[in-house]
């Protein structure tokens, strides 16, 4: 019989969907075990606990089993109450999971698009992604935290913006977090990467660089030869 207090999560460090249940459970002061996974050769375990998707993250609960990072961050927040993620109020909670869902639909995916293209493509990418990050800058201001005074849900949802879109905009040779256009929201990012629970659970910048322009090379390679 499983343990009703062990806590696996399975990732993969690059991963940004992975970071924020990291945070999550950091936030919270859960103890848990994690276990790396490779995504070009998928472990036994991950096609068992996630045989729908076969991705990470993947949340093990007392043996019951989380996929999707956005639902596992609210499986956290409903299963240990400390440190709320979530606002209370209905409408508050509502346009958090809105605004995480934009900046996955819109800004990560564009951002995306953008490292890994040249030319009109490129270029419109970076169009539909600062645009985005406009409306995200008309939200954050005046605040510390899109969660208010500490961290919440929405904070970490969104992130990656402030480790992995540096990286993007590094190694695409672009600008898509520029700090006179959307100084509002380089202020947070500054503040969300210096706390304890992020600063120590982010993966170290120069290795995202080489991964990620390893992965750029071997994407516009690969469309070369299309």
């Amino acid at each position: 019989m499983a343990n009703p207090e062990e806590v696996k999560l399975l990732g993969l460090w690059v991963s940004p969907f992975v970071w924020r249940v990291e945070w999550a459970l950091k936030l919270k002061g859960i103890a848990y075990d994690y276990i790396e996974e490779d995504i070009l050769n998928k472990s036994a375990l991950l096609l068992r606990l996630n045989p729908a998707h076969q991705k990470v993250p993947v949340l093990v609960h007392g043996g019951r089993v989380i996929c999707e990072s956005f639902l596992i961050l609210e499986y956290i927040d409903e299963t240990w109450k400390q440190s709320p993620l979530l606002p209370q109020d209905p409408y508050d909670r509502a346009m958090a999971r809105f605004w995480a869902s934009v900046a996955e639909g819109q800004l990560l995916k564009n951002a995306w698009i953008a490292l890994i293209s040249e030319g009109e493509e490129k270029e419109r990418a970076i169009e539909f992604a600062t645009e985005v990050l406009g409306h995200f800058e008309g939200v954050i201001e005046g605040k510390a935290f899109f969660g208010g005074e500490g961290i919440g849900y929405l904070d970490l949802a969104i992130g990656w913006i402030s480790h992995s879109l540096p990286v993007y905009d590094e190694v695409g040779s672009m600008k898509i977090l520029d700090p006179a256009k959307f100084p509002a929201m380089v202020a947070w990012t500054g503040r969300f990467v210096e706390h304890p629970a992020i600063k120590e659970n982010l993966p170290p910048r120069d290795k995202l660089v080489v991964y990620f322009r390893n992965k750029r090379s071997q994407i516009m390679a690969s469309k070369s030869h299309a």
